[in-house]
């Protein structure tokens, strides 16, 4: 075990093991998170940069001085340990093959990163045995919202700090394309840049590995991983899923048809399925960060949480693989802004009755629309807040790059509500 161990920790020897690691925005929140005892659990979609983190906030502690053989990183994922994933005793034998690899010093706090650590069944028993009995920082990894289920918030409670990860933001793929948003002057004299940057953002998303390659076909075929990946080896083995098939045709069909009110019976005649095993799917889903179903607004929370979900992805680029090759840019600008709202902490949903607002956040109505040149559109798009508006209350209507105001509404394009705006909310 010890060469796995030794792969896994290169900054037990190299103390810059990790210094071309690109920075991310949440950072300095998850550094703050490592002051208290409390088990950091990092969450978020395969390949959002869950390990990257991780391997950041090691770089973080050795340059507060800590030393480098207190701090364990493993990947739980590895071949090694799939035959073992049943057996949580396991862990312990990994723990003691550290203890005894790197002599850490156990006077001071020791530092245990578990990346995905939903591989091992009931691995919270392990952590809660030396999260009581040690002086143990653990922050752990997973791809699946369960990783915080019933179980572990029975054994675990009140001894967790959550922490969410997305794809790049918007600022991020700014910066990742070194493109200067840091003052309202560089943003009006890097207006087309970012307008540039912003089309590129809008159909393929912020997954670090797509946004880095220059091919739209290996893109294509990057997303398409993604997305299988997260079915085949997330979802599938975890839930016992006899036919794969039927839930890929699912979630491809969902694609084509995001940002829509979901209709389970509907999809289920398509699709030759039952209504509730279409539920479950979707379910499946959003536990594993793919999409997010937002609830429509009501008085009664009750009301709110049985009321019909509108679709979201996650992330745009997963909007390329829908069962039909065109793209629709309205579509694409209401999900990006989604995604947006979403790495806020405000409560999100939306409203309809006679007319239709995309989103309530917080107190603000925000409406989404790609081209209001057209007189009639801009109308629609204003009646929508006005059926819902109270006196005083904030409405923006988002485009892709007009900014302005009608009757009262404040416009905004994309780039400049994500660059200015958003960090108000």
């Amino acid at each position: 075990m010890d060469p796995i161990l030794v792969e896994d920790n290169p900054h037990w020897t190299n103390p810059d093991a990790y210094g071309g690691y690109v920075d991310r925005e949440i950072l300095p929140k998850a550094e703050a998170m490592l002051e208290p005892k409390e088990v950091l659990a990092i969450v978020g979609a395969r390949r959002v940069g869950k390990s990257t983190l991780a391997k950041l906030l090691i770089r973080v502690l050795l340059q507060r001085g800590v030393d480098a053989r207190n701090i364990f990183f493993i990947n739980l994922e590895k071949p090694t340990f799939i035959p073992y994933k049943q057996d949580p005793s396991y862990l312990q034998k990994i723990y003691e093959a550290y203890l005894k690899l790197a002599e850490p010093d156990r006077s001071q706090r020791v530092y245990v990163f578990m990346d995905e650590v939903q591989i091992f069944q009931n691995w919270e028993v392990f952590v809660k045995a030396k999260y009581e009995s040690e002086n143990i920082k653990f922050v752990i990894t997973g791809s699946n919202s369960s990783l915080l289920g019933d179980t572990f918030a029975t054994l675990l409670t009140g001894r967790v700090l959550k922490l969410r990860l997305h794809t790049f933001s918007f600022a991020e793929f700014l910066r990742f394309k070194e493109i200067d948003f840091s003052t309202k002057i560089a943003i009006a004299q890097n207006r087309l840049q970012i307008e540039k940057a912003q089309e590129e953002y809008m159909r393929w998303g912020g997954y670090y590995s797509v946004i880095a390659s220059d091919s739209d076909e290996i893109k294509m075929e990057l997303l398409s991983n993604i997305a299988e990946d997260i079915i085949l080896k997330d979802i599938v083995p975890r839930h016992k899923i006899k036919n794969s098939t039927e839930i890929r045709d699912l979630f491809h069909y969902l694609v084509s048809n995001a940002t829509t009110l979901l209709n389970y019976s509907s999809l289920g005649k398509k699709l030759d399925l039952d209504a509730k095993t279409v539920k479950e799917y979707i379910g499946y889903f959003e536990d594993n960060y793919l999409i997010t179903l937002l609830s429509r607004q009501h008085n009664k929370v009750t009301e709110t949480i049985r009321s019909t979900k509108k679709v979201y992805f996650n992330d745009n680029g997963f909007l390329n693989l829908g069962v039909t090759p065109q793209r629709n840019f309205g579509i694409a600008l209401e999900n990006l802004v989604f995604t947006a709202l979403n790495r806020t902490d405000q409560r999100i949903t939306y409203l309809r009755e006679k007319s239709e607002v995309d989103f309530l956040v917080g107190e603000t109505l925000i409406q989404v629309a790609y081209d209001i040149e057209d007189e009639k559109v801009l109308k629609r798009e204003l009646k929508g807040i006005e059926e819902y508006r109270r006196p005083g209350q904030r409405a923006i209507l988002i485009t892709p790059y007009t900014d302005g105001e009608a009757d009262d509404v404040e416009i905004m394009s994309f780039y400049r509500f994500v660059l200015t705006e958003l960090n108000r909310f």
